[in-house]
């Protein structure tokens, strides 16, 4: 184990490539972004309706170099001032995380620096503490992505407890599931976010399943109402329809994260995740969070999708805890929020 110290001076060069965006970043003390850079694959995989895997896979090794060089060069620091190197190790794609894996474990070895394995998961609760570090815990941090969505109690780094998930359909899954269904394009959210903005969201009560039950959520049934609703009625607005579908998805989600909050006596409310970004969803748990009385945390709409820079802090927040991770560590494609990268 090294015997490096962790401090307000420590940098970390972060490589993110769980899935289709190449991304690397330098952060310093676990908070100070002094560079971010994303390389997105959107426009290469939208011919497709979503992500091919060998296609994700072999941008990121085109893209890798160029996207670590800008993140240094636009840091404005030399190569020798980095104290870690890390990278996203699960979960994700499997040839996409070994892509970064391998390429921050080479970083490691020629610097002899440190490296760091870390979750994805974990980094996506640290995107709103890198806009505001003075958040306190206890938090509730809606995780809400294509691939996931959960409603986390985080107690602290490293102290975290599901409190409730999709038994099904992931929230983002659904936006691009309904997105595909109105010929909308891909990616869905925020194309359906758009359009939304046009059409009457009360057009159609489309069904908020599992309302008063519990914290986890479910939205395939929702998926479901959309595409038959639309078969009775062929000429019926998208624009009315994006506005329906999105209402209902909000709804569910703000009323499941403040119930969570209310439980857990939380100190306040973050969002994370790619569908943290929608409008609707940060308009309405601002509005509603505040009136429960708790302080909201947004990420800035860069920090919600996938990012190097949240690699970075929790990587600083592992180092900090558990030392660095084995150079034996691989790609995990199936990691859970609470398994740490070894």
């Amino acid at each position: 184990m090294s015997d490096i110290t962790v401090n307000e001076s420590t940098v970390v060069l972060a490589i993110e490539t769980s899935c289709d965006e190449t991304a690397a970043a330098v952060v310093m003390g676990g908070n100070d972004v002094l560079s971010s850079i994303v390389s997105s694959q959107i426009d290469i995989h939208a011919r497709f309706g979503g992500v091919v895997p060998e296609v994700a896979s072999r941008a990121h090794l085109e893209a890798l170099v160029p996207v670590v060089n800008s993140a240094i060069e636009e840091a404005g620091i030399l190569p020798s001032r980095i104290d870690v190197v890390a990278a996203t190790a699960g979960p994700g794609l499997i040839g996409a995380l070994l892509v970064g894996v391998s390429a921050a474990k080479s970083l490691s070895l020629v610097w002899d620096k440190p490296f760091v394995g870390v979750n994805h998961l974990e980094a996506h609760l640290y995107a709103g503490l890198l806009d505001d570090p003075t958040l306190q815990f206890p938090l509730v941090v809606l995780l809400v992505s294509g691939g996931h969505t959960m409603i986390i109690e985080m107690r602290g780094h490293g102290d975290y407890t599901v409190l409730g998930r999709t038994i099904d359909d992931a929230a983002g899954e659904a936006y691009d599931k309904v997105a595909r269904f109105l010929n909308l394009g891909y990616p869905g959210g925020p194309v359906i976010d758009r359009i939304a903005a046009d059409g009457n969201p009360h057009a159609v009560e489309f069904p908020r399943a599992m309302q008063h039950e519990g914290l986890d959520v479910s939205f395939s049934g929702l998926k479901t109402a959309v595409m038959n609703h639309v078969r009775r009625n062929p000429d019926v607005s998208n624009v009315d329809i994006a506005a329906s579908f999105q209402a209902a998805v909000v709804d569910v989600l703000c009323i499941k994260t403040i119930r969570a909050a209310q439980q857990i006596g939380a100190k306040g409310i973050v969002l994370g995740g790619g569908v943290s970004a929608n409008s609707s969803l940060r308009a309405e748990m601002t509005r509603r969070g505040n009136e429960a009385g708790f302080k909201v945390a947004l990420p800035s709409r860069a920090m919600c999708t996938d990012n190097a820079a949240m690699i970075a802090a929790a990587a600083w927040h592992r180092l900090s805890s558990d030392g660095e991770t084995s150079l034996a560590c691989g790609a995990y494609p199936n990691l859970r929020l609470n398994a740490v990268p070894r």
